[in-house]
């Protein structure tokens, strides 16, 4: 079975990150469990120029290295893995942060698992054809049975996963968002999100003994 995994604020805490760096840059001083909305310019209250400070900050090499892991991430991603389910990272980070996210992924046991980056978010100025990279068209054509998101902005390009139950990674910015359909699920952590796997194994199993 495929997994698809997003990596900001489902595999690694980016959202405490940036408030601390809007504290240092800005004096702006936002506790985590007050980032109400995915937008952090929204959130901070940036200018235009803050925001692409901010944005160009957090993701300098050092800074994403940085980033700490959610707990449990890489310990259940690397017992899917055990298992034989094939796991990706599909992240929407800009391109050009391919070394140091691959890096951090590596420094985080989790060396096996590939990483595509797609604009999910229309950030990117330029087509670049590495690798690496997906086109929102080749996601969207790909086969997910399940899908670890955080970030309400990307509930439409999972939506596109037939079958696909989504977890959603409970965070402040999601907690008032209404659920496109009943196939995605809050989870407040990484065992919540295990059991829910472990059911939509079972789930499919039974169906195909039928």
């Amino acid at each position: 079975m495929k997994i698809y995994i997003d990596f900001d604020d489902v595999i690694c805490e980016t959202a405490k990150y940036f408030t601390k760096i809007a504290k240092e840059l800005f004096n702006i001083d936002v506790p985590y469990r007050e980032v109400q909305f995915f937008n952090l310019q929204k959130s901070f209250d940036l200018s235009g120029e803050q925001y692409d400070e901010l944005m160009k900050a957090g993701h300098i090499p050092e800074n994403l290295l940085d980033y700490e892991e959610t707990p449990g991430a890489s310990k259940v991603i690397n017992k899917w893995a055990d298992e034989g389910h094939e796991v990706f990272v599909v992240t929407g980070r800009p391109f050009d942060s391919y070394e140091p996210s691959r890096r951090w992924l590596d420094e985080h046991h989790l060396n096996r698992i590939p990483i595509y980056f797609v604009d999910k978010y229309g950030r990117e100025m330029f087509k670049q054809d590495h690798t690496y990279n997906l086109t929102l068209e080749e996601l969207y054509c790909m086969h997910f049975d399940f899908a670890i998101e955080d970030s309400p902005a990307a509930f439409e390009h999972v939506q596109h996963f037939k079958d696909c139950k989504v977890a959603v990674y409970d965070r402040p910015w999601n907690k008032q968002v209404e659920f496109p359909d009943e196939s995605f699920v809050r989870c407040l952590d990484w065992k919540e999100i295990d059991r829910l796997w472990q059911q939509q194994v079972a789930f499919q199993t039974a169906d195909l003994s039928i």
